[in-house]
């Protein structure tokens, strides 16, 4: 049966109670009762990464996965990496690289570089290119989408050194 019932999310550094069937997409749940609006739907089919989020620090696509499978976990949107007064520093990079033309795969592609420079704090440009070749981006900004992973580093690697001093 899958029936609403009241579960207990973690997103976003907060427990969240939502009444809903455990068999929800999790987007659904992100967008509609947690207005989390950084994931959008895209497809449908986890395919194209608009709806990216991040599930213990890992890549997950939210349109497929459902509100079950996260419960225990750490979810993270892109509303949780930063604030627009302190943003995360790839939140950052995408701003000064100015990577986005129409905004809509920018969820994917910055939540997909925060997973990779969480693995990978200095990776090459054909690594970046790797980890975002699931991201569709329709727009072309894929010359300022690498360049800003590519600045998300430094400022990463910039923020570690200015915490140690």
């Amino acid at each position: 049966m899958n029936a609403p019932r009241p579960l207990t999310l973690h997103v976003n550094h907060a427990d969240h109670t939502v009444c809903v069937a455990p068999d929800t997409p999790l987007l659904y749940v992100l967008r509609n009762d947690l207005a989390c609006n950084g994931p959008k739907y895209g497809c449908g089919l986890g395919q194209c990464g608009a709806c990216t989020v991040l599930v213990d620090g890992t890549v997950a696509r939210s349109c497929v996965l459902p509100v079950k499978a996260v419960l225990g976990h750490d979810v993270t949107t892109l509303e949780g990496l930063g604030t627009p007064a302190h943003p995360d520093p790839v939140q950052q990079a995408f701003i000064d690289e100015q990577a986005a033309q129409c905004g809509y795969c920018l969820n994917g592609m910055i939540m997909t570089a925060k997973a990779l420079l969480a693995e990978n704090p200095d990776p090459s440009e054909a690594e970046i290119r790797e980890a975002l070749r699931f991201n569709l981006c329709r727009c072309g900004t894929h010359v300022e989408i690498v360049r800003a992973v590519q600045r998300a580093a430094v400022l990463q690697r910039e923020g570690a050194q200015g915490a140690q001093s």
